[in-house]
């Protein structure tokens, strides 16, 4: 993630203000923990409680709904014979004093044929031993296999949402954002592996040291904050949830662990430290977690395959879920049980990331080569230009803006600067971290990817 001058800082500053008014969590109170932030662009749609109700949902679309306890919901997606299919849900339940979920409440997700008959992958996500509210995320997949015959047929599936939750727990809407992505297949006689490796490199390396770069974790998928290899420094509170985005390409390989600060006082929180890793569509690949009893504690999800197209293949989620580039998610959750032991604040988190492996080709892809990347982020752990790329600002009005903002600047360049301007230049990320080197998955356009502004902004 490359560094930018203070000059374009302010530019993404004012761009991004002009775009959503006011960054995430800068209307809620002091102490309390961030909401998660769902897309600006997410449709309102209402689940059916039958499959012949069912809303279509559009692929490369998000949308936003909502479950009751015990809820099924059904939806409807229109698949053709060749491509892989991928329907993810997350779940975002109320947070507060009040707020209560069980070992095994969480959701699941089915895809369906119209014999009612499930696709090859459904998946569930629970809160488990870490018993506290949480955004958690489940998908479905179809995925186009040699000899399978499982949903191969063109037409309308249904995709079916479930909900549970123990009668001891709180019984309020769990809100939704819903998302529905294809794949092309591989061109015909394309060759390459038809089964998952074997074997691959699960030795976890030496984390890395040194400098620190300052992150800004985001509330969401949406508003993750972009990282690389390095590390980072950010600060988390009892009960929040923060995500990262870290881009991870063809033949690459992603490491990371999160660092939880120590804190006077007297105490012990089982599970107080998840770190949960999601794959570019959402699906839940490994976890992990610690407990905390004031002293430095470190959590990291368990190692995951180098990224490669025959992963898919794999029944072991730590291989099947690396199975295409783009960016992949870490999702960092400090207990609200922390708080009532060390004390309501800010508790220091150190991310620590390694890519290892070069960046490879991606597969023949019958049709254009699929971006998995969120894009966005200036490369430093800032989530900003993220905010704007999810605004529907266009290419030219965000240049209108950015000439605009930038003459302004021009023209008070001779004097001091205004409390405002200083306001907008405080705090925003100068550091990259030592050692990190670019990364970035490759599409068919990395030649034009890049995080931030045009060189010549």
């Amino acid at each position: 993630m490359r560094q930018r001058s203070r000059g374009r800082i302010v530019l993404a500053a004012v761009v991004a203000t002009c775009a959503v008014g006011a960054l995430p969590g800068q209307a809620l109170a002091v102490g309390d923990p961030d909401p998660y932030v769902f897309d600006s662009h997410a449709k309102r749609v209402a689940g059916a409680p039958a499959s012949t109700d069912a809303q279509e949902l559009k692929a490369g679309s998000t949308y936003r709904s909502a479950i009751k306890p015990g809820g099924q919901l059904y939806y409807q997606v229109e698949l053709d014979a060749d491509s892989n299919a991928y329907v993810s849900a997350v779940a975002v339940p109320k947070l507060g004093p009040e707020a209560k979920v069980g070992y095994a409440d969480g959701i699941k997700v089915t895809l369906q044929d119209r014999e009612g008959d499930s696709c090859d992958y459904n998946d569930d996500a629970v809160f488990g031993s870490a018993q506290y509210p949480r955004p958690i995320a489940a998908y479905a997949s179809r995925t186009i296999k040699k000899g399978s015959t499982s949903c191969r047929t063109a037409g309308p599936y249904y995709v079916l949402i479930e909900r549970t939750t123990k009668a001891t727990s709180a019984q309020e809407e769990w809100d939704l954002e819903i998302r529905f992505d294809t794949e092309p297949g591989l061109k015909a006689g394309s060759g390459g592996p038809t089964e998952a490796p074997s074997s691959w490199p699960s030795a976890t390396p030496v984390p890395p040291s040194g400098k620190s770069g300052r992150a800004q974790g985001g509330t969401g998928f949406n508003d993750a904050a972009a990282l690389k290899g390095g590390v980072w420094d950010d600060r988390i509170k009892p009960g929040q949830t923060l995500f990262y985005r870290v881009p991870v390409d063809w033949g690459q390989q992603l490491f990371a662990t999160a660092d939880l600060g120590s804190s006077p006082g007297n105490g012990y929180v089982g599970s107080a430290l998840t770190v949960q890793l999601y794959n570019p569509v959402r699906a839940a690949v490994t976890s992990g977690d610690t407990a905390y009893d004031g002293k430095p504690k470190s959590a990291a999800p368990d190692p995951v395959a180098p990224v490669a197209y025959e992963n898919r293949y794999s029944t072991s989620d730590a291989v099947n879920g690396a199975r295409m580039a783009g960016d992949y998610y870490l999702a960092v959750t400090l207990s609200p049980e922390v708080a009532n032991k060390f004390g309501e604040k800010e508790y220091g988190l150190t991310l620590r990331t390694s890519i290892k492996g070069t960046a490879g080709s991606p597969p023949a892809y019958a049709g254009a080569v699929p971006d998995f990347s969120a894009g966005g982020g200036d490369g430093t752990g800032n989530g900003t230009m993220k905010l704007v790329g999810v605004t529907g600002i266009g290419a030219g009005a965000v240049l209108v803006l950015g000439l605009g903002a930038w003459t302004v600047g021009a023209r008070r360049r001779a004097g001091a600067p205004t409390a405002q301007q200083q306001a907008r230049t405080q705090g925003r990320p100068q550091v990259q971290a030592q050692g990190s080197q670019p990364q970035g998955p490759s599409q068919a356009s990395q030649s034009q990817q890049q995080y931030g502004p045009p060189s010549a902004w």
